[in-house]
């Protein structure tokens, strides 16, 4: 027997089955919800980074100012808030004195609840008693 444009003994399978399609599918939706969950967690992180870092220049801005100031000692449980980024963030400095007489550690801390209940970041710097020179 001749065989003309046609294969010859049994025919092979061409294609997937159902099966192989299935469990392909399988694991396409179970990658695919892998990647956005990972993509979710992401942007969450991302706001957190970003809260962050805006009250980190909330604190920096007040403890340059009370580096610049020439009141000495520092104010103890000063509260207040300050406008940055469409949003007011509220701070509080706590004044700690140290062993040195002439050293206060000045700690901020910044958030956005106005009864102080958290904070986003606590920024803490060390302040020297201002000399006659150097004003």
């Amino acid at each position: 027997m001749k065989c003309f444009n046609t294969p010859c003994g049994p025919i092979k399978q061409q294609g997937m089955t159902l099966l192989e399609v299935m469990v392909a599918l399988l694991i396409f939706a179970l990658t695919g919800s892998a990647i956005l969950k990972a993509a979710g967690d992401h942007l969450s992180n991302v706001g957190q980074v970003e809260a962050v870092t805006f009250a980190n220049y909330v604190a920096s801005n007040l403890l340059n100012q009370l580096q610049i100031d020439a009141t000495w000692p520092p104010k103890n449980n000063v509260k207040g808030e300050m406008p940055m980024a469409q949003r007011t963030w509220y701070w509080q400095q706590n004044v700690v004195k140290t062993n040195d007489d002439d050293l206060r550690a000045v700690t901020v801390k910044v958030g956005l609840q106005q009864d102080y209940s958290d904070s986003v970041t606590s920024v803490t710097t060390f302040v020297a008693k201002p000399t006659s020179g150097n004003r």
